[in-house]
């Protein structure tokens, strides 16, 4: 496996090791001691358990987020598409960081076979490039609706260049009317 520190370095491209033939091919997905080593060669710190695993599946344009959770149940992310292809993206929204509200936007896809570690203590989102996209992640922490927060995806505060035409399928949770979901309302909360 290697890893590729994002303009936001704490955010990494998992590029797994896969071994093909005439038969097709095969790869480690995750293997944590692994992951945590090859963090620690890039002097980042190594996640807590992964506890919950997640797979959804969408049609071309859907766009998912900004999502993210609050203490004490903020979690890491290990995502990766394993049909299809999308566009995925994180937000630091750590107030201290030196990269606060900077953005990193990576491809994935069942053909390059990218993963993204996402850290605790960003925002996270992304558009399916292709009909029956299936995004699957691991999180370091479970799911809890009163740690739950969201930046609006089309926030000019963060300027996100998103591949597609501006005709997403958003549904309510993520869409523009949310007026408290812009950054200097909602992000002195976020962590």
């Amino acid at each position: 496996m290697k890893l590729i520190q994002t303009s936001l370095p704490d955010v990494v491209i998992i590029e797994p090791t896969v071994f093909s033939d005439d038969r097709g091919w095969f790869m480690e997905s995750f293997n944590e001691a692994k992951f945590h080593t090859a963090l620690q060669a890039l002097d980042l710190p190594t996640p807590r358990a992964f506890v919950q695993d997640n797979h959804s599946c969408s049609a071309k344009g859907v766009l998912r987020g900004l999502h993210y959770q609050r203490a004490p149940h903020a979690q890491g992310k290990l995502v990766r598409v394993t049909q299809g292809a999308a566009y995925d993206v994180a937000v630091d929204i750590r107030p201290a960081s030196s990269t606060y509200l900077q953005w990193v936007g990576v491809e994935l896809s069942a053909v390059n076979n990218r993963m993204l570690w996402i850290p605790e203590g960003f925002a996270h989102g992304f558009v399916a490039l292709e009909d029956d996209t299936h995004f699957m992640y691991k999180t370091t922490d479970y799911y809890d609706k009163s740690s739950e927060g969201a930046l609006l995806w089309k926030d000019p505060a963060l300027g996100i260049k998103w591949p597609q035409p501006s005709d997403f399928i958003i549904n309510e949770k993520d869409s523009d009317r949310s007026e408290e979901r812009r950054v200097g309302k909602e992000c002195p909360r976020c962590v």
